[in-house]
């Protein structure tokens, strides 16, 4: 790219404020065409209404957009679209009930003699889709095929609709490493076409792979733009925190621990399809990690012990008693907790405020014939607003309105009221911004500390490394490997994931 080539979008001093509170002040940001430009921030620092003014889904109330030279003014998405400004999502906005072609041409499908041209409609998708490398029937529903997939479509429907700025807001949130290789294949390629292209991601590992370079908005306001090459990662999260985050977390282990009775006893617990028998102890006052691939049985362990799904073999004792764990009713009933992976599909309910999201946990334990009183409610959402340092602007807001890791709170706040012995999180840090995550570790090892025990799933190795006192691998749905003491590191359990040859044992 020439550094003095006329921008192919540029944003000048936006200023944007929501009922006198800014969410954007005096923002600059420059995209060149054929650049991926990467947006970073904290969840809240204004990533996602900067890109609402530049596709047209907010009025800015100061400064100006150009593309390519020329100020606009788009009144909305549609209009964004026209001008040539494009957006893909984290959660595919596409209807999967349509064949590949029908959503391709959404809208505005070929026309013959008034009707839609179904032929020419399914050889132009074929046609659109074959400069992405990807041959699939465009004829079948798109529910047919993976998240990636219908990612790829939604590309390939933006760009051909717009074909000038292309925004990708967390498009990688759900897809495996295959899966992000193949996008990143279509970035790259829609790159040396000379679009240019805005990317989102909490993932900065893939920032560093597809970007050329970086903007960094924090509290509304432009911290700063640079190339990526040669960009020390410390200084990069410093720039988006505003303050130094520690290289490690680590707790300091209790040798003790390990030898006390198991709060939670697993023996011989599996079902068919989902997870092989596996035998498992669990004490107060520690956390056992799950690490495993994908489909390595992770999140099937833990709806085994939670009772979402029934186990054909195997016990659960729970302080010594076997436990019939036939409903997460049950569970809640002996203490347990879970923060489930999907926050969105299987946690919150985003039209209910924060308040009531925070009590529904304590009014199911309590039963439906004690409610709890509206002055209860509010005592208590406020109580975990400050502990967990909620950031809402009052108890009140919906909480599809808060970023992501403060929703997560929100959930750990739920169950932390009804005062559990015995806690399951499944990649409670996934899909958050830095200090929200750094926020979620450190309550992890409080609670552990206070006393707790904790079952964690987590893809992050590094952060399992840091606060587990033993890590469980589970490979094809078996568990091959128990790390304990100097076990613990991200090189053992890679070891184990690839291993042919290792068995699981008891805890």
């Amino acid at each position: 790219m020439m550094a003095n080539a006329q921008p192919l979008l540029s944003v000048r001093g936006v200023s944007k404020a929501f009922l006198g509170v800014s969410a954007l002040e005096n923002v600059d940001f420059t995209l060149q065409a054929g650049e991926v430009h990467a947006l970073l921030g904290e969840n809240g620092a204004g990533k996602s209404t900067l890109i609402k003014i530049i596709t047209g889904a907010y009025r800015r109330d100061e400064g100006e957009v150009l593309l390519e030279g020329t100020p606009i003014h788009p009144r909305d998405v549609v209009d964004a679209q026209k001008l040539g400004i494009g957006t893909v999502y984290q959660e595919v906005n596409l209807l999967t009930n349509l064949t590949v072609a029908e959503n391709l041409f959404l809208g505005r499908q070929p026309k013959r003699f008034g009707l839609t041209d179904v032929r020419e409609m399914n050889r132009r998708s074929r046609a659109i889709l074959d400069t992405y490398g990807l041959d699939i029937d465009v004829t079948a529903p798109l529910a047919n095929f993976s998240v990636a997939i219908q990612q790829v479509v939604a590309i390939a429907r933006a760009v051909d609709i717009s074909g000038k700025v292309l925004v990708l807001d967390e498009p990688t949130a759900s897809l495996d490493a295959h899966e992000v290789e193949m996008l990143f294949a279509v970035v790259r390629q829609l790159r040396a076409r000379g679009m240019g292209i805005i990317f989102i991601s909490h993932f900065l590992d893939q920032v560093y792979e597809i970007a050329d370079s970086i903007t960094v908005l924090r509290n509304g306001r432009l911290i700063d733009t640079v190339p990526v090459a040669g960009l020390d990662r410390l200084k990069l999260v410093s720039m988006m925190l505003g303050r130094q985050l520690e290289a490690d977390i680590k707790r300091t282990i209790d040798p003790n621990t390990a030898k006390s009775e198991p709060l939670v006893s697993l023996r011989g617990l599996g079902k068919r399809g989902s997870v092989d028998p596996l035998d498992l102890d669990i004490r107060q006052g520690e956390v056992v990690g799950i690490a495993g691939l994908l489909g390595s049985g992770r999140t099937e362990t833990a709806q085994l012990v939670f009772g979402i799904e029934r186990a054909d073999s195997g016990t659960i004792s729970v302080g010594g008693a076997p436990v019939n764990m036939t409903s997460p009713r049950k569970a809640i009933s002996q203490g347990f907790a879970f923060c489930p992976e999907d926050r969105k599909t299987d946690g919150i309910v985003g039209d209910l405020s924060v308040r009531e999201n925070i009590i529904f946990a304590l009014q199911a334990q309590r039963g439906w014939m004690r409610p709890l009183s509206r002055s209860e409610q509010e005592a208590l959402a406020d109580r975990y607003i400050a502990a967990l340092d909620i950031r809402t602007s009052d108890r009140e807001k919906p909480i599809k309105f808060l970023s992501g890791g403060n929703q997560q709170k929100v959930l750990l706040a739920r169950w932390l009221a009804t005062n559990p012995r015995f806690l399951i999180l499944d990649e409670p840090t996934r899909g958050i911004d830095v200090g929200a995550h750094a926020e979620i570790i450190r309550l992890i090892i409080d609670l552990c500390e206070r006393g707790m025990a904790l079952l964690v799933i987590s893809s992050e190795l590094g952060e399992l490394v840091g606060y587990s006192s033993r890590i469980i691998v589970l490979r094809d749905r078996k568990m091959v490997s128990e790390l304990t003491g100097d076990e613990i590191s991200t090189d053992h359990i890679m070891k184990a994931i690839a291993s042919h040859g290792a068995t699981g044992e008891a805890a």
